[in-house]
């Protein structure tokens, strides 16, 4: 991981809800819960991705998100991963990252949490995971 990565690194990434990322509710379909969490942890991962080596990715270990408001299927929902110094959140320790994480559609905020990733050597642990199916 480079030394570059330091608090204030922030990736976006949009998704147009489709009914794949949807629950009924009634007579809506509305963004679910885990697809919020999906597109947060795709998003600490494009913020990670460019201080990795080839030989080196990230695994989630933790995510804390507050669901506050709907969204409708076809509506448009960005969430936002941030590496912070700021009491809202976060930290580089070694391999392990935190990040403050915000979600918005059209009409505002949707969710908003914090989210742990580790850096991890994927030849290890490719390794570990073929012991596991032994």
């Amino acid at each position: 991981m480079s030394d570059q990565l330091t608090p204030g690194v922030s990736a976006s990434l949009t998704w147009v809800v489709a009914e794949r990322h949807c629950t009924r509710r009634g007579d809506h379909d509305i963004f679910s819960t885990p697809n919020l969490v999906h597109l947060i942890e795709d998003a600490a991962i494009a913020a990670l991705a460019p201080y990795l080596t080839a030989e080196q990715g990230s695994v989630g270990s933790k995510v804390e998100i507050a669901h506050v408001a709907p969204t409708l299927k076809g509506g448009t929902v960005t969430a936002t991963a941030t590496v912070t110094a700021t009491a809202t959140v976060t930290e580089v320790d070694r391999r392990r990252v935190a990040f403050s994480v915000v979600a918005e559609d059209g009409n505002g905020k949707v969710g908003t949490g914090t989210h742990e990733r580790f850096v991890i050597d994927l030849g290890r642990f490719a390794a570990k995971l073929k012991e596991l199916e032994s």
